[in-house]
């Protein structure tokens, strides 16, 4: 694939990226609409987080992704691009700060810390999973 068509493609499955985050938020703020922590950033940076270790696990030597070629090109699509579109550590960041503000210091701490541990180990496991393929 050429740099210029893999610059648009990346582009593309960037936007599709936050298009699906968008799409996610509003389904969870529709369902929960009294919610008091921001799940939908929780669960899409959880499972960005899964995907893009999936495509780093896929990518170690031996595996599926691994080497030149179509593995570099789709990896730049799904994990710089999708997943870059998709997850938000900025939001995350924000809502953190915002939660301390507005409920406790305590709620936001246990927020961090939650984030920090699921999306840590959902791209472990993600690794795991993709070197395994």
């Amino acid at each position: 694939m050429s740099g210029v068509l893999l610059f648009a493609v990346v582009c593309a499955a960037g936007a599709l990226g936050a298009l699906a985050r968008w799409g996610v938020d509003l389904a969870l703020r529709r369902r929960f609409p009294a919610a008091r922590l921001p799940w939908a950033t929780l669960l899409v940076n959880t499972t960005g987080s899964a995907l893009l270790g999936l495509l780093a696990g896929a990518a170690l030597p031996g595996g599926p992704l691994a080497g030149a070629g179509v593995g570099e090109a789709l990896h730049a699509v799904l994990g710089t691009g999708f997943c870059g579109g998709y997850t938000t550590f900025s939001t995350a960041s924000v809502e953190v700060l915002r939660l301390g503000r507005e409920h406790t210091t305590r709620t936001a701490a246990g927020y961090a810390a939650a984030t920090l541990l699921l999306t840590a180990g959902a791209a472990a496991a993600g690794i795991g999973a993709g070197a395994a393929l």
